[in-house]
C-alpha cells in the first residue's frame, strides 16, 4: 500500500495477496457484486470492512464454522 492510501483501504494488489486469490477471481467477485470497490480517479480501492465481510461469507467445508 502506498503511503498516501488511507489505512482503512486496500489496493487490489494488497487484497489479492491478503486473500491469495487471482486477479481474475477478484474481478469475477466484483462483477457479481460480492466485493464492493471504490474508484478514486483511476485507482481502485477496497474498504477493509468490505474485504473482511467478503472473507467471512465464504463457505466453510470440512469443519465447523466459528461463530
Amino acid at each position: 500500500m502506498q503511503l498516501s492510501d488511507p489505512p482503512n483501504f486496500l489496493t487490489v494488489s494488497d487484497f489479492l495477496k491478503r486473500y491469495s486469490i487471482s486477479r481474475t477471481h477478484f474481478y469475477r467477485e466484483v462483477n457479481r457484486e460480492a466485493i464492493p470497490i471504490i474508484k478514486i480517479g483511476r485507482l481502485t480501492r477496497i474498504r477493509i470492512e468490505d474485504a473482511e465481510a467478503w472473507a467471512d461469507a465464504l463457505p466453510v467445508k470440512g469443519g465447523k464454522h466459528a461463530a
